[in-house]
């Protein structure tokens, strides 16, 4: 089983200094070329201000961000999946987790950055500013990335691909039928509402459970028992699958 995440636009400071960004390093070091030149875009447009702001989306507050990318070689580097905070990744409540749990994200989540592509949850990555429709100078993220970073993710993904992404970053690695899921809420006459904003806190909390029970997946079948078994309501409707968020609030005493 893989897990695919997106990123979060919020990333923990600090980390390793003795262990830099080193690409070879990586999850799918196939990608090292295509790594390197957003790197480079990267580092160009957030040399100044003034180009930063636009081709970032930065406003007063995150702006200093644009600094980060030029020094992303010399930067302290910790696990992607400690890297990124957030409505998603705080749920994992990484620095709290044990060792098992660790290490089974380690072997079973992958991050969609727009810097580096595709890198497993252990990779040690440097805090970034880039998003997957931030503009940079001869290179657009939504043709760079799908084929290569969707080839690399094929490649490894074999068995199930659960692809809790937003929209704009599976166009940047697209998998070819990973289940989908749609987070919805049941209201009291029992109709579904799909959430927007609230959506990530219950994936957050999905993959979550999924390392602390150490899950073993390898089929959508496996997947449907695994969550019957513990109390998460996930439920295939037509070619889709919903997941309902209020089986995953954290129960009170």
């Amino acid at each position: 089983m893989t897990v695919l995440l997106p990123p979060s636009e919020t990333k923990r400071e600090g980390g390793d200094s003795e262990r830099t960004l080193d690409l070879r390093a990586l999850s799918f070091p196939e990608l090292a070329t295509e790594r390197a030149a957003v790197i480079t875009a990267a580092r160009s447009v957030s040399s100044e201000e003034s180009t930063a702001r636009a081709a970032l989306k930065l406003g007063p507050r995150s702006v200093a961000e644009r600094l980060r990318n030029l020094v992303l070689h010399e930067s302290p580097t910790m696990p992607a999946i400690e890297r990124y905070t957030g409505v998603l990744y705080d749920p994992l409540d990484v620095p709290a987790a044990d060792a098992t749990t660790r290490a089974w994200w380690a072997e079973h989540v992958v991050v969609q950055s727009a810097m580096f592509g595709p890198v497993g949850a252990a990779d040690p990555v440097p805090a970034y500013r880039l998003s997957h429709d931030s503009r940079l100078p001869g290179l657009r993220l939504a043709t760079h990335w799908p084929a290569p970073a969707g080839a690399a993710l094929t490649g490894r993904t074999g068995g199930l691909v659960l692809d809790l992404r937003s929209e704009g970053y599976r166009a940047l690695g697209p998998v070819e039928g990973a289940v989908v899921l749609r987070v919805v809420s049941v209201t009291a006459d029992g109709r579904r509402k799909a959430l927007n904003h609230w959506n990530k806190t219950a994936k957050g909390r999905l993959v979550a459970l999924l390392g602390r029970t150490g899950a073993a997946v390898s089929s959508t079948a496996d997947l449907v028992d695994w969550a019957a078994g513990n109390g998460v309501d996930l439920e295939r409707r037509g070619d889709a699958w919903d997941l309902v968020a209020e089986s995953l609030e954290p129960a009170t005493a």
